[in-house]
């Protein structure tokens, strides 16, 4: 499978990084002889972590030609270069007609947090979508938790069972993945690595005037801590979740709670069906609900019920979706301002 990188790759605009003056930074293909200076990136960011070795000829020989290893698996290298030497890495290649994985993705520790990371991996991930990919992968060490806090923020999330390498290292590594566009069911291990995300989604919401439960501002931590209690009632088997992207971005989730009284296991209830303000009348509003649906369908679940404020953009969503209002409760919540606002209660039968 081969492609053709037509793409230049843009320089990265100079910043003020840790430790030094202002420097351009340049994004360009790698070549094989990058290859000692690939090996030092990748050995300083491995030695930050404890009992890593590198045996590269025993282990790792592809380090000293990987312009040609990625070429040869119809991938494509670049390197991000400094005074002439070589502070970042990324590629990325195609596993079969839909997939493809990023890999190599390390940035000199004294440029972590200038925004190089997001340079490469824009590079990287919209090479990946020119070409039609449809889901995007990656692994990454278990030790390297700040990788893993880098994947999740561009909306990465967990999937599958760890990966044993083998290697002289006794290396673990999580498994990443994301549709373009999509949606997915999260487990928890999938909630959890989404809770950065899900947090962005709430705060812009709750900023935007959803009524919510929450009022504006709303701290990252406590809509960060909101999300942690939802995936542990996933990982219970008392909550559904999910979550839409576009365009390689998490916009929208929703979810079933499907904890309920013992005389009505027939039930559930759809809560926070969210979409970011900049994803609005795209059509994720109506993905998230057809798929909680089916999913409460699923469950052996055929009567649903939900609240939302009157007059908010939910409650076109609802009715254009076939829901049936049950009735409302005047001055139900308040708003910012401490304005009163009505809430319409609705409801919907499955399968019947």
């Amino acid at each position: 499978m081969t492609h053709d990188p037509t793409r230049a790759a843009p320089p990265f605009p100079g910043g003020q990084f840790p430790g030094g003056p202002d420097r351009e930074v340049k994004i360009r293909f790698g070549v094989d002889s990058d290859g000692p200076g690939i090996i030092a990136l990748i050995w300083a960011c491995w030695s930050a972590y404890p009992n890593i070795t590198m045996d590269v000829d025993g282990e790792l020989p592809q380090l000293r030609a990987l312009g040609s290893y990625y070429a040869d698996k119809g991938g494509t290298l670049w390197i991000a270069e400094a005074d002439v030497k070589i502070v970042g890495l990324i590629a990325v290649w195609p596993m079969d007609d839909v997939t493809w994985e990023i890999c190599q993705v390390y940035v000199d520790p004294a440029l972590h947090g200038s925004g190089l990371g997001h340079a490469l991996l824009d590079q990287a991930e919209r090479l990946a979508i020119a070409a039609d990919a449809e889901r995007l992968v990656l692994w990454s060490d278990t030790r390297f938790d700040r990788a893993h806090r880098f994947y999740e923020k561009r909306s990465y999330v967990r999937q599958g069972p760890v990966r044993v390498l083998g290697d002289i290292s006794n290396s673990l590594e999580f498994g990443y993945a994301k549709p373009v566009n999509g949606l997915v069911l999260l487990d928890i291990a999938a909630a959890n690595a989404a809770e950065t995300r899900l947090a962005d989604i709430l705060v812009a919401c709750v900023e935007a005037g959803a009524g919510v439960s929450f009022l504006p501002p709303l701290p990252r931590e406590k809509a960060t801590a909101f999300w942690h209690r939802m995936a542990s009632d996933v990982g219970a088997g008392t909550r559904v979740l999910l979550a839409v992207w576009r365009d390689g971005v998490m916009v929208g989730t929703g979810m079933l709670d499907l904890a309920m009284a013992e005389n009505q296991p027939h039930r559930a209830e759809v809560q926070k069906v969210l979409v970011h303000p900049l994803a609005r009348r795209s059509g994720v509003g109506r993905e998230v609900m057809q798929a909680l649906e089916r999913s409460a369908l699923a469950a052996g679940r055929t009567l649903l019920t939900l609240d939302t404020r009157a007059g908010d953009a939910g409650e076109a969503l609802y009715r254009g979706q076939g829901w049936q209002e049950a009735g409302r409760i005047p001055g139900y919540a308040l708003d910012a301002a401490g304005v009163p606002h009505d809430t319409v209660f609705f409801w919907k039968g499955l399968g019947l």
